[in-house]
């Protein structure tokens, strides 16, 4: 399988817009016009809100489209549309229900089987229909009826098959609905559609549902493979599409950006470089986030934007948490130069927070990005066993797109050797800055050293580290003791350290 190529004007068969700009991308450009295709899931997948959005992107367009229902009635599936706000007067519906009719004892069949008459019934009703409108695109909606009405799959599959035959010939792009209630799931119509979407609902033990599709089959079409998130809101699907670093690869010349502090700046061999990650790995409360928080706000105050997206701590807390210590983040985000955003794991999709951040670089021209912390980002993931592939995903993307990446890892315990990280991701930063807890006379002090960075010299001390009134302060190198990242250091008295130092 390959991945989708941008389709361009002449270089191969029609391409139909789904409606669904992720979608789109997903397929390559959209669906080949004139063939068969098929979307199945459960029900409450979103598969009757999708195709509405593949009919009303025709009707703008001013081709004939018809919305064919076997199971809904047309009150419902109003209902539906005025949900989403839309307006689907140019939208041709159809209603192929049973009549009230066949409830009377009298209208039972007595000769033939119910399905020998009815399908027969329901299938010149359903050609007429069509003959009357001559759409370009047409949704069926859904086959369990005809599947039932067929009575056994090899009157099924001829069912499909002539259905496919009598649209090939019309210029007719046909979407078949399944909503997958049948107790065997057959592979009939995925063999005879053009290509295949399934679309799943997954229910995790706490927090919202979460959806993904998957692209089963497409014949002849490049289209990128896997699952992708998507979110049913007002106003239709918004599908994520999975992120693939390689296709957004850039030359971009190194530069430096610094955190406004000259200390820090020293401990990281003068700062951090554009397109590198840095993970800020510490115990709770050792000031890992208004590190971060630093180098948002020395970028802002460049001229640069940064984004924020925070997971456990209130955007309320973090403003006057950085005000009590001198960071006044509200003017920078007045101005649109500090991008805030609330993660709640419970309800976010590991593909709508990827897209976020690809919104905030793309359309906002981020060059700092801050995810606080791994820890939420881990809680917001399905299957932890898939976090370190989708975390290198969007580091490399963010390097490729030359942005300065902060992850900030809080540790369990606060002091000690036995410091453990819920998953290690130091391998796949750049920089690793570790901040410890430490015990001197008689007071629990703060300590910052750089473990790891790539590609350039970095400071190997390990510096006193306070947060103040006056923002965060990294101090002189903390040489009169050994043993700083066990917790409890050893003091060597023989040597002094200036007036004020935070670690004397």
């Amino acid at each position: 399988m390959t991945e989708p190529q941008p389709a361009t004007a002449g270089s191969g068969p029609a391409l139909l817009k789904t409606g669904v700009s992720g979608l789109d991308d997903i397929l390559g450009g959209g669906f080949l016009a004139n063939r068969l295709y098929l979307l199945e899931g459960s029900p409450g997948a979103g598969k009757t809100t999708i195709a509405l959005q593949f009919l009303m992107a025709g009707a703008r367009l001013g081709e004939p489209v018809m919305y064919v229902t076997l199971s809904e009635t047309l009150e419902e599936v109003a209902g539906v549309a005025a949900s989403h706000g839309w307006d689907l007067s140019g939208v041709s519906m159809r209603e192929m229900l049973p009549a009230q009719q066949a409830l009377d004892p009298e209208e039972q069949y007595m000769v033939f089987h119910p399905s020998e008459v009815e399908l027969g019934e329901t299938t010149v009703r359903l050609l007429e229909a069509v003959d009357k409108v001559n759409p370009r695109r047409v949704v069926f909606d859904s086959l369990s009826e005809l599947r039932l009405l067929a009575g056994s799959s090899l009157r099924y599959r001829r069912q499909i098959l002539a259905l496919k035959q009598f649209f090939s010939g019309r210029n007719c792009t046909v979407l078949l609905l399944d909503d997958m209630t049948a107790l065997d799931h057959d592979l009939q119509v995925q063999s005879i559609a053009h290509a295949v979407l399934r679309m799943e609902q997954l229910n995790p033990h706490y927090g919202t549902a979460r959806r993904r599709l998957i692209v089963l089959k497409y014949r002849g079409q490049g289209y990128r493979g896997g699952f992708h998130d998507y979110k049913i809101r007002r106003g239709g699907l918004e599908v994520y599409p999975r992120l693939v670093a390689s296709e957004h690869t850039h030359e971009r010349a190194i530069t430096r950006l610094s955190s406004g502090l000259d200390a820090l700046d020293r401990l990281l061999g003068e700062g951090v470089e554009r397109g590198t990650s840095t993970l800020l790995l510490g115990a709770p409360g050792t000031g890992k986030s208004t590190v971060a928080v630093q180098f948002a706000l020395a970028a802002a105050q460049r001229g640069e934007t940064a984004a924020l997206f925070v997971f456990h701590e209130s955007l309320t807390t973090l403003r006057a948490r950085c005000a009590g210590m001198g960071m006044d983040l509200a003017p920078h985000v007045a101005s649109g130069r500090m991008r805030l955003r609330q993660v709640d794991p419970a309800e976010l999709s590991p593909g709508e927070f990827v897209a976020g951040i690809r919104e905030a670089v793309t359309q906002h021209g981020a060059t700092v990005v801050v995810i606080d912390s791994l820890n939420g980002y881990l809680n917001a993931m399905p299957d932890e066993r898939f976090l370190i592939a989708q975390l290198h995903e969007l580091l490399t993307y963010l390097g490729q797109a030359g942005v300065a990446t902060m992850v900030v890892g809080a540790e369990h315990g606060l002091i000690g050797t036995q410091m453990q990280t819920p998953i290690d991701a130091s391998y796949l930063a750049d920089s690793v800055v570790l901040l410890r807890y430490y015990e001197a006379d008689g007071e629990v002090r703060q300590a910052i050293s750089v473990m790891k960075k790539r590609g350039g010299w970095h400071e190997r001390s390990i510096r006193g580290f306070q947060m103040t009134s006056q923002g965060p302060v990294v101090g002189e190198p903390l040489k009169r003791f050994r043993g700083i990242l066990t917790g409890a250091p050893a003091s060597l008295p023989d040597l002094a350290l200036p007036p004020g130092s935070p670690s004397r």
